[in-house]
């Protein structure tokens, strides 16, 4: 218990993104279907830890240096907010993938999404939650991996250096894949668990900007560090990335980019 107390104290932030994650995904699928995708991602995340740290796969060969043991919650060799940053990190761009899939009606004269059970879990939204997953840990990676620079501390390290500000390529195919396969066994889940249910239109709204919105705290709290830290090469990428993207995001919440499934309905 102790040692749990001290993970939260040691690592705040985390928390903070963690409950904002879980009162957005609790109003936009209940609780349940939360608990689902949370835990899948969670155990997929781990496992894919505890691979990663010993034969390399899918994120490549990484180590953890231990060196807050003691200090915050280990499960083997894995901080345990680690592997449960991944569950928020997921949901937010779950949010960003149903946000430009979800068809858009208007009440009033103000835009909002509706949210239909059969493309809670279409194939499209997995693709593009993963590519999200994967992109916004294309800026995360390079600061976290300077941890030694700020408060994070150098809590792990890659066997070679990668091409990528010090990543390999390998880890933001892994993340894409572990991104991939949690959304995947939250269809599987949702389809055979969870058959029923349906979402007031005016929650989708809130639920889905507030998930778009926690996906873009996380972005810009971890810019913000890579400039303070003085890595502005890496900071300047990034945001050279996430323009065209947040230009289409503005975009799609305004009303005036269609739905990716909006032919089909």
């Amino acid at each position: 218990m102790t040692l749990a107390i001290q993970t939260v104290l040691l690592r705040p932030y985390v928390f903070f993104f963690l409950a904002v994650s879980c009162y957005s995904a609790s109003r936009l699928l209940g609780w349940s279907r939360t608990a689902a995708l949370f835990g899948i991602t969670w155990l997929t995340a781990f496992l894919s830890e505890l691979a990663s740290t010993r034969i390399g796969i899918p994120f490549g060969h990484y180590f953890y240096t231990e060196s807050t043991k003691g200090q915050e919650l280990y499960l083997a060799n894995v901080p345990f907010m680690d592997s449960l940053s991944f569950t928020f990190l997921l949901y937010a761009s779950y949010t960003m993938a149903l946000a430009f899939v979800l068809p858009m009606a208007r009440d009033s004269g103000q835009p909002s999404w509706v949210m239909l059970p059969a493309l809670w879990t279409h194939w499209t939204v997995i693709g593009l939650a993963s590519v999200f997953f994967m992109l916004i840990d294309v800026v995360i990676d390079p600061v976290a991996l300077r941890g030694d620079r700020w408060f994070l501390g150098q809590i792990y390290g890659y066997a070679d250096d990668g091409v990528y500000f010090g990543v390999p390529l390998s880890n933001f195919v892994g993340w894409a894949i572990v991104g991939g396969l949690s959304l995947t066994g939250f269809r599987v889940l949702d389809r055979y668990v969870h058959r029923t249910g349906s979402v007031r239109r005016e929650r989708v709204r809130g639920a889905l900007l507030s998930g778009i919105g926690l996906y873009y705290l996380v972005l810009a709290f971890n810019l913000a560090v890579t400039f303070w830290i003085g890595e502005l090469l890496i900071g300047t990428v990034g945001c050279f990335i996430y323009l065209p993207l947040t230009a289409l995001v503005l975009l799609r919440i305004a009303g005036r980019l269609p739905a990716l499934q909006e032919q089909a309905l």
